[in-house]
This record gives structure tokens, sequence and C-alpha cells, in this order.
């Protein structure tokens, strides 16, 4: 769960602001080290508080914007570690303006490290990042204040309505984008008034996303956005990811779903135990690591693979009970000869004189998910 004194301690001021005063529980402990005022006391060196009090803040101060950069994202030999774990293992990057930028991979690849690393959640091992700009540790205060981030877990105050929760969001930043363009955007409009617990899966992911976009960000980190969804509320949010775009934002997300990232993002990184396995646009991935087509069809009377195997063009067959899965990167020449009616795997079915014994016939292009496949050697939800 999403704490007060951990937004606070983040630099995110408005989340901080919105937990404490919904539930009145401000303490001067939650605003150490917020990083708003010069009282503050934040260790330089590392973004830190130093363990000074300031008071609440009122408000973001106007960032200082940074001379123009070539990418939106740098990232060179980024490394994090916990204890003898090595979460990010050297990884480099970078993200230009305008795209967005996917991190996919299975569970604890180092995707919400790398990304906690980038927001100023958390502090690298050693590497470096620049994110618009500015230093990850030196200058994280004022990246915060250009970025808009929804995290995998959003918690908001019991009985805190739609319309409020934008609304104090967006009183704690200097320049906001209204309530009623927000809600109207992640099409909230008939929410407005509707408690925020009592929302659907959906519903409650557009809120959050629209939080984070409540002071207008130049850059957006998405953390698993669809985690959890039904097929039509994933639909409908990859709609308003695409959106955010559209409007000249540059987005960087994880996913577990290779479908997403293809339908989604411009280039992507397979990361796997710490370490990106695979950089580039969907289709230069797909090229490069899965090129070919798969040929599966059904074969009831049960044909010898080593049959198919013989076929001109066939790269590899594979056989599992009635299945039969050949991989080609000669797709018309095979679907020729599978389906040419004097081969002798085409004899009629007993008892159904005319008909073919191949069915279910089913011809995939390769996807990302081949390609993660075939880097790592495990599917994306080991």
């Amino acid at each position: 769960m999403v704490t007060a004194a951990l937004y606070a301690r983040a630099g995110f001021h408005s989340q901080a602001r919105a937990c404490c005063e919904f539930t009145a529980e401000v303490s001067t402990e939650v605003f150490i080290g917020c990083g708003n005022y010069a009282a503050c006391g934040v260790d330089s060196s590392n973004g830190l508080p130093a363990g000074r009090h300031c008071p609440p803040p009122r408000g973001v101060v106007s960032p200082v914007y940074s001379t123009p950069m070539s990418s939106v994202i740098d990232v060179t030999d980024l490394v994090k570690r916990y204890g003898d774990l090595t979460a990010v293992d050297g990884v480099s990057f970078s993200v230009e303006q305008g795209e967005i930028f996917g991190f996919l991979g299975p569970n604890g690849a180092g995707k919400t490290t790398t990304l906690e690393m980038l927001e100023g959640l958390t502090i690298p091992t050693s590497g470096s990042a620049r994110v618009l700009g500015d230093d990850i540790v030196r200058d994280s205060r004022r990246i915060r204040a250009r970025i808009g981030v929804q995290l995998q877990a959003t918690a908001l105050p019991m009985y805190t309505k739609v319309s409020e929760a934008v609304d104090l969001f967006g009183a704690l930043y200097a320049n906001s984008r209204t309530t009623s363009d927000l809600l109207t955007e992640f099409d909230l409009t008939e929410k407005a008034g509707a408690y925020a617990n009592k929302l659907s899966g959906g519903q409650m992911q557009r809120l959050s996303i629209a939080l984070a976009l409540v002071n207008d960000p130049e850059l957006v980190f998405l953390d698993e956005p669809t985690t959890g969804l039904d097929p039509q509320a994933r639909l409908n949010l990859w709609a308003v990811i695409g959106g955010i775009r559209k409007r000249g934002r540059t987005v960087m997300l994880t996913s577990h779903y290779m479908e997403e990232a293809e339908r989604l993002c411009d280039r992507v990184a397979v990361m796997d135990k710490g370490k990106i396995v695979a950089l580039g646009t969907p289709l230069e991935l797909i090229t490069r690591h899965a090129p070919g087509t798969t040929v599966e069809f059904a074969l009831p009377h049960g044909v010898d693979a080593a049959v198919f195997a013989r076929i001109a063009g066939v790269d590899r067959v594979d056989a599992t009970d009635q299945i039969i899965t050949m991989h080609t990167t000669a797709a018309e020449t095979v679907l020729r000869a599978l389906l040419d009616p004097t081969a002798p795997w085409a004899r009629s079915a007993p008892g159904s004189p005319g008909d073919s014994t191949i069915r279910d016939l089913r011809v995939h292009q390769g996807t990302l998910e081949d390609v993660f496949i075939t880097m790592t050697g495990r599917t994306l939800r080991s």
C-alpha cells in the first residue's frame, strides 16, 4: 500500500497531501525532506532528507527546465542490488520524446525496480541515468515535478469520491488540468460522485492514470497498467494510453502482456534476470528472433510427424498427441504442399468420403511472445 510518508519522502507531494488531508492524520514526520523548501535540508548528494522539518507544501514549486535534450530518458549501466540480490544488472537504453516505450518480462525481471530508480523512488547502486535532461539522483526533485507516475497499486483514503480525488491532486500543483477535462478524457464523468473504492478494476485504473496526469506531465510512467483487467477493460485502457501519446507525451510502461506491447509500443525492451536481453521495435525483434511462421493442424488418424518433416521448406516439426506443428520461413511453399489433394495424408477420413483429414488448420506469424521464449526459454507468466 502506498502511504503518505512514502509519497512525501519520494517527492510526490500531491499524493502525500491526498493521503493526509482525507485522513486528518498529518504529522510533521510526513513532511520530512519533502523537497518543497530550502528548509527541508535535503541532502544534495543523494536526494534523501537530512532530517529537518518543513511546513506542509501548498503547491509544487514551478520547475526549472533544463536545456533541450536529445532523449527523454538516457540510462547507462544502471545497477540496483539488495544485499546479495542484483535486481537490475547493468541496463542501458534510451527513450525518445513522443514514443511509447515498453519494458516486458516475467515477475522479478527488474522492470519495476528500473522504473522506481527513474522515478526517484529508489537510489541506484551504480550507473547513471538522466530523465528530461536531469540526473536522477542529483536532480530528482526537479524531475518529479515534470513526470506522472501510476504505480502498480493505487490506494486512496476511505470514502474519497472520484471528483474529490482529482480536485485535491490538482490543487496541489501550480499548473494543473481541470477536473472536468480529466474526467471527460478518462470516461469518468458519470462516476464523479462515486466513491473510489466502489469503482470497477478498469475504472480504478483509469482514475489512477488520470491522477498521474493531473499536472500535465511531459513523461508518464505506467507500471503494469492492465494487470488483472478483463479483455474489454484492457482494450479500453489501451485506447487511453494511445490518447496520452496523441497529446504529445512520452510514455514508459511495464507489462506482462506481449500483445499489449505489440499493439501500443514503438519500441520494447525484454528483461530477464535484471538484464535487457532484447531491444528494438516489435517488428525488428520479431524479424530478428522469431522470423518464421507456424502451421498447426490436427490429424485424427495420426500420421507420423516424420512425413511432414520431409516437406520442402519445413524447418522443424513438433507433434503432441494428434496436433502437428510445423515451423517454416517459406509458408506459401509449405501450405501448397500440405493442401495438395494427392498427398498421402490427404486421404478421406473413414466414413466421410471427400473430406480432408487435416483439420483445425491454423497459421501463425511470429509474435513478441515467440521472441521472449526464444530469448529466455520460458513464458511471460512463469
